[in-house]
């Protein structure tokens, strides 16, 4: 039986993706917009690490024209060769290397390089089976799930993981991993993508990490770190 305390929880997170989405706009699922190559996908956040979004874009894209031949070539490449294609994307060598090995662990337990094997599992397990993967976390597995195959979850990046905090939507000093938790119980499965997308846009427009812009805050009149301050 839910605790007065998580109904009301549950409350704030509905009235805080109905004032985000009132201010952004709302944001449904397109499966379209998403790469169904789930095995690029776990190599595109690997890019993703401590760069920009345009420079990790750019070195996938590099990263697959070096190596027409598909996610195979790229396996049985030297490692200077992978990290000669994604420089662009700054780490090139220490990625490279976690790119090499993870499509070699791929192709061991699976007897291909193919990660279609999640599309048969349910959320838990495919969880379980993603963050297996030496340097998979439970934020990489979670965007895999939910971007690449429109599963009901939801990845807290710093973003997330701030605006929840200072909202109120779970206890100061939860953890990311467990606020990945918490906020898909607090919202629920049909609108974990959207309640996702609208914490991401809300922390990077105006609940900076610096000097958030609370005057213009849709959610001045919820939020508990706001509140605090004055």
């Amino acid at each position: 039986m839910r605790s007065e305390y998580d109904s009301q929880r549950s409350e704030k997170a509905g009235w805080v993706e109905t004032q985000l989405t009132a201010y952004y706009g709302p944001r449904p699922y397109d499966p379209k917009v998403f790469d169904q190559d789930l095995v690029g996908a776990l190599v595109a956040t690997i890019l993703s690490q401590h760069t920009s979004d345009l420079n990790s874009g750019r070195a996938y894209a590099q990263l697959k024209a070096a190596f027409p031949g598909g996610w195979d070539a790229v396996r049985e490449a030297r490692a200077d060769e992978i990290a000669g294609a994604i420089r662009n994307g700054g780490l090139a060598d220490t990625k490279a290397a976690r790119i090499k090995a993870l499509l070699g662990d791929i192709l061991e337990r699976n007897g291909s390089t193919s990660l279609d094997v999640l599309r048969q599992m349910d959320d838990a397990r495919a969880m379980e089976y993603l963050t297996s993967f030496h340097g998979v976390g439970p934020k990489t597995a979670a965007c895999v799930l939910m971007f690449n195959l429109g599963r009901p979850v939801i990845a807290v990046d710093t973003h997330v993981h701030r605006v929840s905090l200072r909202v109120g939507l779970v206890a100061p000093r939860t953890t990311a991993e467990r606020t990945q938790d918490e906020l898909l119980e607090l919202i629920g499965p049909d609108s974990a993508y959207s309640f996702h997308v609208h914490l991401i846009e809300h922390g990077r427009r105006l609940c900076h990490a610096g000097r958030p812009s609370c005057d213009r805050c849709p959610l001045a009149q919820g939020c508990d770190y706001l509140h605090e301050r004055q």
